[in-house]
């Protein structure tokens, strides 16, 4: 096998229906681009080794549950090529993806990360919106054509193995599901890196049927305002628990007024960071764990 321009790493962890999906995408690729496919299994317990395995990608697993950090810096450490693009496990890239990361990243080699268009992709009947709320998943878009960013989600996201040579890895101690990628490029955008949106190099952020009903998207989103809490309580953003319970109002009065379920997706977002901001910490605890 041609060493790899491009290695594709998937962190995961016990979720092999949404993982064979993302796999599937991955080996339909339409490119020149010769790439490899990297599975990282932080800890799953079901199928996820012998998927891998049925369908001829390497797995490298942790065998205890780490962080998704862990997982990237476990993929890298593992890939072979000076690309390393990182996608979660519940995406699906069009065949065009890789080709225009790829192509893209050789179109601005100044740059050491890049990102592109994140969109949601709901199956099934999910829960109506009034039009004003964000959508439920995580999702970019910075328009259609390629620019500088501030920052790129982790679920479409490359980086130069250049980058983390000069940067370092990234923070393992965030065990959160919220700041964790931001922070490593917090540390880039301080070094003077540049960041890059690919506007062609966009895939689907996926949630199954089952996953796209009201009370799975809003567990989901109690977690993660939990998690934007705790990361802007590590970096000194965290607001006043004031100002959290105005929001938290906000959106129940959004939901009533306006008879939107999706208004109780946006609220649970909220009910998660009041959660969080009221937690008893002891003074010396550690705030990225």
């Amino acid at each position: 096998m041609d060493t790899p321009a491009v290695t594709v790493v998937v962190p995961t962890r016990g979720r092999s229906a949404y993982l064979e999906v993302t796999l599937d995408s991955l080996l339909r690729q339409r490119t020149r681009t010769p790439y490899e496919i990297l599975v990282v299994d932080d800890g799953a317990t079901d199928a996820t080794r012998e998927l891998a395995g049925r369908v001829g990608v390497r797995c490298v697993s942790h065998g205890e549950r780490r962080s998704l950090n862990a997982a990237r810096n476990t993929g890298i450490r593992e890939s072979r090529a000076p690309l390393v693009a990182l996608v979660d496990d519940d995406v699906e890239a069009p065949p065009g993806w890789l080709e225009a990361l790829a192509g893209g990243a050789e179109r601005n080699p100044g740059a050491e990360a890049f990102g592109g268009p994140i969109r949601a992709r709901l199956e099934g009947s999910a829960p109506r919106g009034c039009g004003r709320e964000e959508p439920p998943i995580t999702t970019l878009d910075l328009g259609p054509e390629d620019c500088e960013a501030e920052v790129v989600w982790g679920a479409n996201f490359a980086v130069r193995r250049s980058a983390i040579e000069r940067i370092g890895w990234f923070d393992e101690r965030i065990v959160r599901p919220h700041g964790d990628e931001e922070e490593w490029l917090e540390r880039l955008r301080t070094a003077g890196g540049r960041i890059v949106y690919l506007a062609e190099a966009g895939l689907d952020h996926r949630r199954t049927a089952a996953d796209s009903r009201l009370a799975p998207l809003a567990r989901s989103a109690f977690a993660r305002g939990r998690g934007a809490r705790a990361s802007d309580r590590r970096r000194g953003r965290a607001p006043a628990l004031a100002g959290e319970l105005r929001v938290l109002l906000g959106c129940g009065w959004h939901t009533l007024r306006r008879a939107c379920p999706q208004g109780v997706i946006m609220g649970a977002h909220s009910a998660g960071r009041v959660a969080e901001a009221l937690r008893p910490r002891p003074a010396s605890e550690d705030e990225t764990a």
